[in-house]
């Protein structure tokens, strides 16, 4: 029987769906994160009898013919481009975007990736790099004698010492946007990484060209819904749940098949 494979690709399927709401939920606290949806899309069909073909027995044609799906399939794991509300933390060095872009930081092989998580910190050597040590391009470098910085809506770094009433200007962040920011690959860490399908980035100043600006002393948060995130685990559980009672029925059905006497 046909209906035990396509309801067991519909469990398959709903078990994709449980664990994308799940990543959701545990990512819920994440900076940055952006939640994620599960999409499908239905498999082939077996055309029994073609719609449009020659009715053999008076030659009429048939309008609609007969076609039997078999299931369905994965079709994409969609991220979904919301920004979070933004959180005061009064961090000197922890900023949020505003709109549109990501952070480019440089990866130990020397590729770039790109974040939006401005939760970023000083190394040994007064590099500003993020949370996992990896470097913020271009790369700005903190004196050990400044008293505080200053990063204002257009990205400049500006460091202020205890002899001087005026900031140094260290330098300045940029934003990379891209025309396909959904087909970024995400490689943990709160990091994405280029691809064909997303494009090459596009660099500019914040503020300008439609880029997003820069909050310092603020962090974005997840742009996960709890509340919609559980109702939808509510829907697939269901879903799940018909589709296992589908298996059921089809075993009794073969059941009394195998018991015709």
């Amino acid at each position: 029987m046909r209906a035990l494979k396509i309801a067991a690709t519909g469990m398959t399927a709903q078990q994709m769906r449980v664990e994308t709401i799940s990543n959701n939920l545990a990512n819920m606290n994440t900076t940055g994160y952006n939640a994620r949806r599960a999409e499908f899309a239905d498999l082939h069909y077996q055309q029994m009898a073609r719609a449009g073909t020659v009715n053999a027995s008076d030659g009429t044609v048939l309008p609609t013919g007969i076609q039997l799906g078999l299931g369905v399939r994965p079709a994409a794991v969609t991220i979904e481009l919301a920004q979070g509300g933004l959180s005061a933390t009064g961090n000197d060095l922890d900023v949020a975007i505003d709109g549109r872009g990501y952070l480019e930081v440089t990866l130990p092989n020397g590729t770039a990736a790109y974040t939006r998580d401005g939760s970023l910190k000083r190394s040994a050597e007064g590099l500003i790099v993020t949370s996992d040590g990896f470097a913020v391009a271009p790369e700005i470098t903190i004196p050990d004698d400044a008293r505080s910085i200053s990063v204002n809506a257009e990205g400049e770094v500006y460091a202020y010492f205890d002899d001087t009433a005026e900031g140094q200007l260290l330098g300045e962040f940029t934003l990379a946007s891209f025309s396909n920011a959904k087909g970024l690959e995400a490689i943990g860490s709160n990091l994405f990484k280029e691809t064909e399908a997303s494009g090459a980035p596009t660099v500019g100043v914040p503020g300008e060209d439609g880029m997003g600006t820069l909050r310092q002393g603020y962090l974005e948060d997840s742009s996960v819904d709890a509340v919609r995130e559980v109702t939808e685990l509510i829907e697939a559980q269901r879903g799940y749940e018909m589709n296992a009672k589908v298996i059921s029925a089809v075993d009794q059905m073969m059941g009394a098949t195998t018991q015709v006497r």
